[in-house]
């Protein structure tokens, strides 16, 4: 098969103690056609200098700086729509891609065909020392990880670990990128994409993910979280997306798991609407 272009986009927040070791990860891949941009968004730290020395003499990669913050969904697309790769690589600028993750990612990719949009995979949970924490799929011990036609999955649960995921560029333009109003992307890019492309599951950690209380991923079970928000739009996206009654009980069962998540955080405003939302979601009629 042939070696297509992979696009990886480093995306940099304050990350200066981290992004020269997510930018290496990306240049010490054994997969030979890779293009690197990385982007920061306003950092007030010292990763613009830490991106410079890191990407010093690196002609096959790019730096857009941004001199006011934009976000990571407004980041992203500004750095997809200059990208030319057949697949693309959402890289957090704290976490670590291992040195085979892009050659199987493309492999995997290519044997299963053009109806599968997104591969991701098994992952390594570090801290902020990079020491191991252990394994995504120890979380999930008795759990079948989905693949193929995963929609219902992911309306139903959490199993996808965000850093080890690898989309054809396909998938992003029918999607039209990032949903640049929410405040994080994943959950929103999973639920869009598996309405219409197939999944596919590695099981190897190809990827470390790094945990850290000021991560967004953290931010987002804080109290008053405002990025609970983002997850009701999606879920409200997801109401009009479903196409049958097993997909309305899937997001019933999650809407009723936000609803007490939502209790937990003092979010009683936003409880209150997704009581609302479980009530359209009854009321619509599916075949069954």
């Amino acid at each position: 098969m042939s070696e297509p272009l992979v696009s990886v986009i480093c995306l940099c927040y304050n990350h200066a103690r981290y992004v020269q070791e997510a930018i290496q990860s990306v240049l010490n891949q054994t997969y030979p056609h890779i293009e690197l941009i990385v982007v920061d968004d306003a950092s007030t730290d010292d990763s613009v200098a830490a991106i410079e020395h890191a990407l010093v003499g690196r002609t096959d990669a790019r730096f857009i700086r941004h001199e006011r913050n934009v976000g990571y969904t407004r980041s992203f697309n500004k750095a997809w729509k200059q990208c030319s790769g057949e697949f693309v690589i959402d890289l957090a600028a704290d976490d670590v891609l291992r040195p085979d993750r892009i050659a199987r990612g493309v492999a995997a990719l290519q044997q299963a065909g053009p109806a599968y949009g997104i591969q991701f995979s098994d992952g390594e949970y570090i801290d902020a020392a990079g020491e191991t924490q252990g394994l995504h799929s120890i979380r999930f011990p008795h759990a079948h990880v989905p693949q193929g036609d995963v929609y219902e999955q992911v309306i139903s649960r959490y199993f996808i670990l965000s850093p080890s995921v690898m989309m054809r560029q396909s998938v992003l333009v029918a999607l039209g990128g990032y949903d640049e109003t929410l405040a994080y992307e994943d959950f929103d890019l999973w639920i869009r994409a598996a309405r219409d492309f197939k999944f596919l599951y590695l099981p190897q950690p190809l990827v470390k993910k790094r945990v850290l209380s000021s991560s967004m991923s953290a931010a987002q079970f804080a109290f008053r979280s405002p990025q609970q928000e983002t997850t009701y739009r999606v879920l409200h996206k997801a109401m009009k997306l479903n196409r049958t009654q097993r997909e309305q009980v899937a997001l019933a069962h999650r809407v009723r798991y936000e609803i007490r998540t939502c209790l937990r955080l003092g979010l009683w405003k936003l409880a209150f609407r997704y009581g609302q939302l479980l009530r359209q979601n009854k009321q619509l009629k599916y075949q069954s």
